[in-house]
């Protein structure tokens, strides 16, 4: 038997994303209409949100870890969680967690790493852009980051909140994500981590001039992996 994963969810789109492509993949490993066992709980974001907007990890910490604790009691066997912002609050939550996580930034570090990438940059919220999930993991295999600039992160934000988390993926708001590319392909990126959950529903690698590393879809497959090890061994 594969293991059962737990999505601790937070923003919907992603967390979709995220469910369908461990659902959609899985049968290319444990063949047709085969997938690992998923349990998925979400909070409304709202809950995230206020504590997010006022920096309260540890409030965010702790919705999380009622999030893994149901997962975990219907039988989850790990967890991982679809959304970049809220990672910031994860070494509060593995402490106390019952079952074992994935994270989702070291899961982008290994796989840039593997893909030999040497300086990303990264495109997500505000509060991600500027926080410490992806330094902190891509400093500990020796790659380098860029951000946006500040009217750049501002507008990015904007578009993620206002549209993106709402289904809303227009023409306009792709073509500001591919100039933020570009500008920081012209300042030495050598790839793209798409560090928002929904970004990827916005941006393929189509739009993109520089190679994309989707946070999405490289956590559900990590997560995929991790599940059907069992089922090889």
């Amino acid at each position: 038997m594969a293991q059962h994963i737990g999505i601790v969810a937070c923003s919907a789109e992603g967390a979709a994303l995220c469910y369908r492509t461990i659902c959609v993949e899985g049968t290319e490993i444990l063949g047709r209409h085969a997938h690992p066992e998923v349990t998925m709980h979400t909070f409304p974001l709202s809950e995230y949100m206020r504590y997010i907007e006022s920096g309260c990890w540890e409030g965010v910490a702790r919705l999380m870890e009622a999030s893994v604790a149901k997962v975990a009691r219907v039988g989850a066997d790990f967890a991982i969680c679809p959304d970049n912002t809220i990672h910031q609050a994860f070494d509060l939550v593995i402490e106390r967690s019952p079952i074992p996580w994935l994270h989702i930034a070291e899961e982008i570090a290994g796989e840039a790493k593997r893909r030999n990438y040497e300086y990303l940059g990264i495109l997500g919220t505000r509060f991600l852009m500027e926080g410490p999930v992806y330094p902190t993991k891509l400093d500990a295999v020796g790659i380098e980051h860029r951000i946006p600039g500040e009217n750049d992160r501002e507008r990015i934000n904007e578009i993620i909140f206002d549209e993106l988390i709402n289904g809303h993926f227009s023409s306009q708001a792709r073509g500001y994500f591919t100039e933020v590319i570009v500008r920081l392909q012209n300042q030495g990126c050598d790839a793209i981590v798409l560090g928002c959950t929904e970004i990827p529903l916005l941006i393929s690698q189509e739009d993109s001039p520089l190679p994309i590393l989707d946070s999405t879809r490289v956590l559900a497959r990590a997560a995929l992996k991790k599940a059907t090890g069992a089922v090889s061994q």
